[in-house]
């Protein structure tokens, strides 16, 4: 009875193992793999990538079946607005402030910050795969502690809205060299 009994926990240890190797290989592949992040360049950069995804992402949002294309329209109203830092006006506005106004008009609150609006929706790596109504962000448009600097909205035929310190608010290329070397990631906030 007794070596039966040793047999049984041997067995149940070396299955508990198995499950246990098996979790950590599981657990341990990233979930973005950095190949799939074209435009990170160091080893500090990728250290960021990999402190922003492991503090969350995707969070739910609620768009109330708002179209992209009322967003769009609405982002629209305010080309030409200058550029202020913290601004959420016609008056003045960053680019963060841009998108938490033009989403505000559809009871969708968005945090005025780049990097946190960048945790909202489901990540979208590659510029080929944006549709019209996705938030694009950026790493690198200026010196910060942040690792996604500047956000804007997808408005479809490889553009996108958003604030520039020296245009305001302004359409934009996403082939432009300055914003495709910075381009990292999208967001889509519904489906």
């Amino acid at each position: 009875m007794m070596k039966k009994l040793s047999e049984s926990k041997g067995i149940l240890i070396i299955m508990l193992i198995a499950v246990c190797q098996l979790l950590i290989t599981y657990c341990s592949k990233p979930l973005y793999p950095d190949s799939s992040f074209h435009n990170i360049k160091s080893h500090s950069e990728k250290k960021m990538l990999k402190d922003f995804m492991a503090a969350g992402t995707e969070k739910a949002i609620n768009t109330h079946n708002t179209r992209a294309d009322d967003i769009i329209n609405t982002a629209k109203k305010y080309l030409g607005v200058p550029h202020c830092m913290g601004g959420t006006t016609r008056k003045c506005m960053d680019c963060s402030g841009l998108l938490v106004t033009v989403f505000a008009r559809y009871r969708i609150r968005l945090p005025h910050n780049s990097e946190e609006q960048a945790r909202y929706g489901k990540i979208i790596t590659g510029m080929d795969k944006l549709r019209k109504g996705d938030l694009v962000f950026f790493i690198r448009s200026y010196e910060t502690d942040n690792f996604i600097t500047h956000s804007g909205i997808c408005i479809g035929n490889n553009k996108f809205i958003h604030t520039s310190t020296k245009n305001g608010v302004t359409i934009t290329s996403l082939s432009d060299p300055y914003w495709n070397e910075k381009f990292i990631f999208g967001t889509r906030l519904s489906d």
